[in-house]
């Protein structure tokens, strides 16, 4: 109204530019409508492939929990990825996203089996106890999916049974054959157990100590391992039971390298969709609670023992059978956030030092998702010279040998690795000397004089 025409050239620009800022405006005001509608379809189950829509419970960003870093390493750019579980509205498997390839993961890692004593000790056990109950011998072969560095393959080689060990992890591989112990740094998958069967070996024992939770791919895995045991022969999976986990609000054994959560129910339905049977199973206390399960073909005419047929019951009676009872898992994560935060805060503000024992990848989920760093804990150990002078993904926390704790002489040491709790007090016991106590974080805070 009245104003000067503008010259033809500066009129489009103008326009273009006062359309794009419309532009602008409105994708930034519907924002949420649009990663809604790109984010639709969602993550679908790994097993049933049903879209997953019910969250289990959301720990944020996270780097990957066994990604230690150098120091070089912190002055560059750190990947944090989403670590949100879900519960499968159809089967009831509770599982994350894979956000990264296995090869990312795996191929190179930071976790040594033989580095504790008492897990060394449960692998003797087991060794002992499934060569009495199979009548295992010098004719008869025994195969470890995630071998690691030969832990459990050793005690089976020591009583004259051939062993294979198949291990991804190259590092680890090596470790194993400087053992003796023959490993094929392979992950395993229905394409490896055609290459071993084709070769002549096919397990009598096939055995995976906490693997199962590792695996993407868990059908072409399943499909391996049921191509790899003889027809007659004993499939042994054992893993933390999802129902301990939920009891002792466990959340820090969520990281990306986890793929799965089982229960005995839905750990059943997976086998089972390949033609293996559950006929036995035992509940160890290792990682909190775990499963211990006995399987073989379909076809095999294996009595199920009713220990089976009692745990069913009670996952059934504790709902795990319906999502509703996923649901209230979250808000006891954030509790014990919470209570950890607070503790830590107050030792802070009384002048007191609080220290980490170990740096498991599950101690990397807690304080991550607590935003704990070098100002509530200066500094953790490590028994692994693997991990030792290295800092912690994301916090940044360095990382020494155990000596450090005699030198320094806190008030208060946090032991990442609860499932160690017994052993590592054992070890440590010389910090009561000054007064030192030991914290364990789960499933409340709990000081131990």
């Amino acid at each position: 109204c009245g104003s000067p025409a503008m010259p033809p050239l500066i009129s489009r620009v103008a326009l273009l530019a006062g359309g794009l800022a419309i532009v602008a405006a409105t994708l930034f005001n519907n924002r949420h409508i649009l990663i809604r509608n790109i984010g639709m379809s969602g993550p679908h189950c790994r097993f049933c492939n049903s879209i997953l829509a019910t969250t289990f419970v959301d720990l944020g960003a996270s780097p990957l929990a066994n990604s230690y870093l150098v120091p070089d390493a912190l002055r560059q750019m750190e990947p944090f990825y989403p670590l949100h579980a879900y519960v499968c509205d159809a089967c009831c498997l509770v599982q994350v996203e894979a956000v990264e390839a296995p090869e990312r993961i795996f191929k190179d890692y930071a976790y040594f089996s033989s580095f504790s004593k008492s897990w060394l000790a449960h692998a003797r056990g087991f060794a002992v106890s499934a060569r009495e109950r199979f009548n295992l011998g010098a004719d008869h072969l025994v195969v470890e999916v995630a071998s690691n560095d030969g832990y459990l393959l050793q005690y089976f080689q020591e009583a004259a049974i051939p062993v294979l060990g198949i291990e991804p992890a190259d590092n680890i591989a090596a470790v194993a054959r400087e053992k003796g112990i023959p490993t094929v740094a392979r992950f395993m998958g229905s394409a490896l157990a055609g290459e071993l069967v084709a070769e002549g070996r096919q397990a009598d024992l096939l055995v995976g100590i906490n693997v199962f939770a590792h695996v993407p791919a868990l059908h072409d895995f399943v499909a391996g391992l049921a191509k790899l045991l003889k027809r007659e022969g004993t499939l042994c999976l054992e893993f933390p039971h999802l129902l301990r986990l939920m009891e002792q609000r466990q959340f820090d054994t969520i990281y990306h390298e986890h793929f799965s959560y089982f229960s005995l129910l839905t750990a059943s339905r997976v086998l089972a969709h390949h033609g293996l049977r559950v006929f036995d199973v035992e509940q160890v206390p290792t990682h909190g609670g775990s499963l211990r399960l006995f399987a073989c073909h379909q076809a095999s005419n294996r009595e199920a023992m009713p220990a089976v047929a009692a745990l069913v019951a009670e996952e059934r009676s504790k709902g795990l059978d319906r999502t509703e009872t996923y649901k209230s898992f979250s808000e006891s994560v954030w509790r014990v956030k919470r209570n950890l935060l607070r503790f830590l805060i107050d030792a802070r503000e009384r002048n007191k030092t609080v220290v980490g024992y170990g740096a498991p990848a599950k101690g990397n989920t807690l304080l991550n998702f607590c935003g704990i760093r070098e100002d509530l804990l200066p500094y953790t150990v490590d028994i692994s010279p693997h991990k030792q002078n290295q800092f912690l993904p994301g916090t940044h926390i360095p990382i020494y040998p155990p000596a450090r704790i005699a030198e320094t002489k806190p008030d208060y040491v946090l032991i990442l690795p609860w499932n160690l709790r017994d052993e590592i007090i054992a070890q440590m016991s010389h910090i009561r000397a000054w007064g030192g106590q030991f914290v364990v974080p789960l499933p409340d805070v709990e000081v131990i004089p």
